[in-house]
């Protein structure tokens, strides 16, 4: 099992997340009036430019006017998602399989920096979790599915820390890690999870929108 799911569903994971990545990007693209917008696009050009990289610096802080209103969980999205995307990249023991497999590697992050970062993904999705379930507006709007994607995005971490600790059966647990996180990049093109990628997308074509049809400052108060 351990050769499995280390082996040829690791390939066939990521082909499908590098995949249908690239086919959620185009769909965006392709769904975008590109007819409608031509000449603008074509005339003011760096206005667009400027106004989507102000689109994008805004909203990659962790509080702007936006969200003043909301710092405490603004707070733990911002760690959830930085910690998320930062752990599995830099973590010593992946970059060493990538390295071994596909004979490429990068920096790394410490054993310890990685455990903590771990722990603030798993509190952060009990967070989420406690509020999706106490918070009237959001329980309202929360669906069956939406505790699925959850459990699929913090599942990788604590299969991996319970792994890493050995609490128990460790070739077990290693099992349950690899595979939950394998089911994790299938299914980030075709959930919420896509999310973070098409966040890009909507800020920069939004930002240009506003940079080129309403004079890139004029419009800040809405794009950014």
């Amino acid at each position: 099992m351990y050769e499995f799911v280390s082996g040829p569903f690791a390939l066939i994971s990521f082909a499908i997340f590098f995949i249908g990545i690239i086919a959620r990007i185009v769909w965006y693209v392709k769904g975008l009036d590109w007819q409608l917008d031509r000449v603008a696009y074509s005339e003011k050009l760096d206005g667009g430019i400027t106004g989507a990289a102000r689109s994008l610096f805004h909203w990659l802080l962790p509080f702007n006017r936006t969200t003043a209103n909301h710092p405490v969980f603004m707070a733990v999205t911002y760690l959830f998602h930085i910690c998320l995307i930062i752990t599995p990249i830099f973590l010593v023991a992946h970059v060493v399989l990538i390295e071994e497999s596909w004979n490429i590697s990068w920096f790394t992050i410490s054993d310890k920096l990685a455990d903590y970062m771990t722990l603030a993904v798993i509190a952060a999705g009990i967070f989420f979790l406690i509020r999706r379930i106490v918070e009237p507006n959001v329980r309202f709007l929360t669906t069956a599915w939406d505790y699925i994607v959850l459990g699929i995005a913090i599942a990788p971490f604590i299969t991996g820390y319970i792994a890493y600790h050995q609490w128990m059966d460790y070739k077990f647990w290693l099992i349950v890690h690899i595979l939950s996180g394998e089911i994790m990049l299938i299914t980030i093109p075709f959930t919420k999870l896509s999310h973070f990628v098409l966040f890009f997308c909507s800020r920069i074509q939004i930002g240009m929108d506003y940079g080129i049809k309403r004079g890139g400052a004029r419009g800040r108060g809405i794009a950014w």
